[in-house]
């Protein structure tokens, strides 16, 4: 089972709380991060892209690198991890998405992918001129099918002629073309979204729920296999999970009480308002997930709340839901906690191989 870790492109990472650790986005953290990860053999690393945050007293998300100029600097000082980039499909033409991806593949070769982000957050765009208006929340998929088409097209052939309902390209040139298979990871929660995902992604982030229920999310993963089954294509789930982690149980459990109690009340209250926008969202979508008001103090992602021994029991246990590619991890404090998670749970875990963990 791979292991990656969600890189905190923005600051104070997963948690909407005022409480949780502070901290700002820099290329200097996030190439500490990766180079741990790397240490301990994770598999891969991404980085996300958000254009404008929550707002609040924490500031959320208000601070934030860009995901294509950060991963191509990780790339330049990493060996062997596999570094995803985000683009945000409303923001940047296809034709120069591949390039840059085949830039980073020249740099670290048969290490990059590629994550689509189809956008849910109004604001994001309309703060640029770039929201097509809120009829695309109902053609968005299709806006990115046409988009990852024409990537595709221009990596395998170094050119592409195309006539879409949204992008035209009349003999676009490509060269070189990148000498490694580049992946394309998708997130759809939404029948949409994984039929999608099934069509054109090698991945399929799935959203993990609830707190130290490791297997919430096999309902997700089996409509993700039902849509690969239809394409006959190889796609696995790649599912999110938040590790609160300590030497006991209580220990951290004191940690996670603590961030609720300091939930940032007017950055969830920015999210509710941007995730309530899309009036087709289907109630299994992203937006309608992490605004659940029972957890949206860290998005309602499936989190791990205990001691080492026990995280890394419940890792390995997700790990056994079928269709499951892998994890991708996010931390209260990324530097702790991926030593943590490298020194004392991975080492606990059946799912992780002795090569893996003699990575360092």
């Amino acid at each position: 089972m791979d292991i990656g870790v969600f890189i905190p492109i923005g600051n104070n990472g997963w948690l909407i709380s005022t409480a949780s650790p502070q901290y700002m986005p820099s290329f200097e953290l996030n190439k500490q991060i990766v180079q741990k990860a790397e240490k301990y053999g994770l598999e891969f690393a991404l980085s996300m892209i958000k254009l404008r945050g929550f707002g609040g007293k924490a500031e959320f998300w208000d601070y934030n690198l860009e995901s294509f100029t950060l991963m191509a600097s990780l790339a330049a000082v990493t060996e062997r991890i596999k570094l995803f980039a985000s683009t945000a499909v409303l923001t940047l033409p296809p034709a120069i998405v591949a390039r840059m991806a085949t830039t980073i593949d020249n740099v670290a070769p048969g290490r990059f992918g590629v994550n689509i982000v189809s956008g849910w957050q109004m604001a994001e765009y309309d703060q640029m001129g770039m929201w097509p208006g809120d009829s695309y929340f109902g053609y968005r998929y299709d806006y990115s099918t046409e988009y990852v088409h024409i990537m595709k097209e221009l990596w395998e052939n170094g050119a592409c002629t195309f006539d879409g309902k949204h992008f035209t390209m009349k003999d676009c040139m490509m060269k070189p073309m990148p000498a490694n298979k580049i992946e394309i990871v998708a997130a759809g929660q939404s029948p949409r979204g994984m039929e999608f995902a099934a069509e054109y992604a090698d991945y399929n982030f799935v959203m993990g729920s609830g707190i130290n229920t490791p297997t919430a999310y096999a309902p997700n993963n089996a409509k993700l296999m039902e849509a690969a089954a239809k394409t006959g294509r190889d796609v696995g789930a790649y599912v999110l999970f938040m590790v609160i982690a300590d030497e006991t149980d209580e220990l951290a459990r004191a940690k996670w009480e603590s961030y609720r109690a300091g939930a940032d009340v007017d950055a969830l209250a920015w999210m509710a308002d941007q995730g309530g926008k899309d009036a087709t969202a289907d109630a299994n979508s992203t937006a309608k997930h992490i605004n659940l008001p029972e957890g949206a103090v860290n998005f309602n992602m499936g989190t791990l709340v205990g001691s080492y021994a026990n995280v890394a029991r419940m890792l390995d246990e997700a790990g056994t839901v079928p269709g499951t590619k892998g994890i991708m991890l996010t931390f209260d404090d990324f530097l702790v906690g991926l030593d943590q998670f490298g020194e004392r749970i991975q080492p606990l875990m059946a799912s992780r191989t002795p090569a893996q963990m003699a990575a360092e």
